[in-house]
């Protein structure tokens, strides 16, 4: 079975999260990945509120729809994409 992969949109960032279980909050997995990251330093430094308020603005995509800090993230591999970075 073949992956589809999301087209990118323009001037975003994108972060690819695998998961071995579902259940898990995307806020939490998605900040500790950004901080685990190396290829963008201003993600990788972002403190909590403007991480809250990446969300609130609808900055963070998932399939291109906003993301909300309360979605859980199901066993596999989600692509989130941010926009503005």
């Amino acid at each position: 079975m073949q992956e589809h992969v999301p087209v990118q949109p323009p001037n975003s960032f994108r972060i690819v999260l695998t998961m071995n279980r579902s259940g898990e909050r995307i806020d939490a997995v998605l900040l500790r990945a950004l901080r685990e990251q190396n290829d963008n330093i201003n993600l990788k430094h972002i403190s909590r509120v403007p991480f809250k308020d990446l969300f609130q603005e609808g900055k963070i995509l998932i399939k291109g729809q906003r993301a909300k800090t309360s979605s859980t993230l199901a066993h596999g591999t989600t692509y989130v994409d941010i926009l503005g970075y």
